[in-house]
């Protein structure tokens, strides 16, 4: 069965080129006009992976890719004109797994896809279980217990917790509120710091451990778990 991608964008021209030029590369596309068209045809069509353009009518594209992580993660790209660091950084946060700058070549947009799908199906998650795996890194959030190299290694709830949060949402940056919110709650008074005390311990214990992944800082942003 072809993967399915849905291309939202108010610029019919661009949607045709995209639906063109990717069925060509063996992909089904369905085209969405604007953003909540975009959001019915997501609940319908079920795609595989949403290209998305951020100003489109009706709702943009942040308010898509919101109402999107709502119900599923799965990959986003972000279509925009705009190039500054800082829209970059709000389709990260909002869970965007990439930012494509028009105008675009349409070899890099198949070339990112690409990129995106397999990063996607690498994370094996066993949901029964809550357990993640990736090269050399095992977390049982049922368990509460961390592998790595498949010995058990000793760590703290809040640690683990952490780890399984960012590490079930790879390549997404969250910031130190939002990982506050997730891992500790709406009722946490401490120091956004903690998190970054937290991210320091994990560190040590994952250091050297694999060279498939990382747990990365994104300066001036947060944190984010990045497949290599």
């Amino acid at each position: 069965m072809a993967t399915k991608i849905l291309a939202a964008d108010d610029d019919r021209n661009i949607c045709e080129l995209l639906k063109l030029y990717l069925e060509n590369e063996g992909y089904e596309v369905k085209c969405a006009q604007n953003g909540a068209e975009a959001v019915d045809m997501f609940k319908l069509y079920e795609p595989d992976l949403v290209l998305l353009d951020v100003m489109m009518p009706r709702k943009d594209g942040w308010q898509v890719c919101r109402e999107i992580r709502e119900q599923s993660q799965k990959p986003v790209i972000m279509l925009s004109a705009k190039g500054e660091v800082f829209d970059k950084v709000l389709g990260l946060e909002l869970g965007a797994d990439d930012y494509i700058i028009k105008p675009f070549d349409m070899k890099e947009v198949a070339a990112r896809i690409k990129a995106v799908l397999r990063r996607s199906q690498t994370r094996d998650v066993d949901e029964s279980e809550e357990v993640i795996r990736y090269d050399n890194l095992e977390i049982s959030k049922r368990k509460y217990e961390l592998k790595l190299a498949g010995k058990v290694v000793e760590v703290p709830p809040k640690e683990l917790q952490l780890l399984y949060f960012l590490a079930s949402n790879c390549n997404r940056v969250f910031t130190r509120d939002q990982l506050l919110d997730k891992v500790w709650g709406f009722d946490y008074l401490g120091d956004s710091r903690t998190v970054d005390v937290h991210v320091k311990r994990l560190r040590e214990k994952l250091d050297g451990v694999s060279n498939k992944w990382s747990l990365k800082t994104v300066w001036g942003v947060g944190y984010k778990f990045e497949l290599l």
